[in-house]
């Protein structure tokens, strides 16, 4: 895997100021996002292999009777402020009190949008498990999770609990919640296995060669759950492209592809809804079966289905124009 290249202060500052003044248009939905309200009887009653998408990259897995939560973010804001910060477009389909008695939760690294410390805090103690990269762990228990529930693994390295086995995969991203603790921790992939089923989820990356050794040694995957969206010209090494989403899918031998880190908060200079456009189109001019399902809507990893357009309900003054691009393909 090559370095993260060194970014200069002018860059940093270039970036900063186009992120905070410089803003286009459309990056916020201008009216409201449909979900799909979850109650705990509800999940509890829910089919085995079952998956509910919470918001960005949070989602609700059902499997051997017991939920696994990925990268839980319930707070307001993805920031280390409550008053500033980037805000939720959209509540989660289900309030953290409700949720089941977790058996796990996986984290793919220490962002703000991917690791929430109120939300932690809040599960520590109905939570049987924490999977976590190198480092990470270490968070968690000075935030007061029992040493004893977390377990930190390196790239490559697996664990086994209940039957399923869940592998820590590389990445290509940066780790960080301080100016002062930069890669201090190690960021991850995950491939969980619950016998012929095989699902990978990408937390955050960079396209990568990376992607064609995990697909090699642990593929081929039943679904993947791929980070498309907050990414930019300015920062090509932790985010990818949608068409990089879509070759890194190819790579990994994946056969449905679920676009995830969208959705939920404005992290970039795109509009809000271009990730899912922009995917759609990819996946069908490259024949590849796409899961789009509303947040908190039930999507069987057994067999998953297409779902619908649900982010054209919100946009419909931009509808327009993806529909017409669309109909060119």
């Amino acid at each position: 895997m090559a370095p993260k290249p060194t970014e200069g202060l002018a860059k940093m500052l270039r970036i900063t100021w186009n992120m905070l003044f410089k803003k286009p248009a459309g990056t916020h939905p201008s009216g409201s996002i449909p979900l799909r309200t979850l109650t705990r009887a509800q999940l509890e009653a829910a089919p085995e292999r079952s998956l509910y998408r919470l918001g960005h990259s949070t989602m609700l897995i059902k499997l051997r009777g017991g939920y696994w939560l990925t990268d839980p973010v319930f707070s307001e804001r993805a920031s280390p402020f409550t008053w500033m910060g980037p805000k939720r477009f959209h509540q989660p389909p289900i309030a953290l009190h409700e949720l089941p008695l977790l058996r796990g939760i996986i984290l793919s690294h220490d962002h703000y949008d991917h690791l929430d410390r109120w939300s932690i805090e809040q599960l520590a103690a109905t939570t049987d498990v924490f999977l976590t990269p190198l480092g990470v762990g270490d968070r968690l228990i000075e935030w007061g999770v029992d040493a004893a529930k977390v377990h930190q693994l390196d790239w490559w390295q697996g664990i086994e609990i209940d039957g399923l086995r869940m592998t820590a995969a590389p990445a290509q991203h940066f780790s960080g919640r301080t100016p002062f603790d930069g890669n201090s921790t190690l960021w991850a992939s995950w491939a969980i296995f619950d016998d012929d089923l095989r699902v990978f989820f990408s937390g955050d990356t960079g396209y990568f060669e990376g992607f064609k050794t995990i697909g090699e040694k642990l593929g081929p995957f039943d679904i993947t759950l791929m980070e498309t969206g907050a990414y930019d010209a300015q920062w090509p090494y932790v985010h990818m492209q949608p068409e990089q989403t879509l070759q890194a899918h190819k790579d990994l031998r994946g056969h449905w592809l679920m676009p995830v880190h969208n959705g939920t908060f404005d992290l970039a200079m795109h509009r809000w809804e271009e990730p899912f456009e922009r995917i759609a189109m990819l996946a069908l001019e490259n024949n590849i079966p796409l899961a789009t399902p509303r947040m908190g809507e039930r999507l069987d990893l057994a067999s998953p289905h297409a779902g619908e357009r649900w982010w054209r309900e919100t946009e419909r003054a931009s509808a327009t124009h993806w529909e017409s691009a669309m109909s060119v393909k």
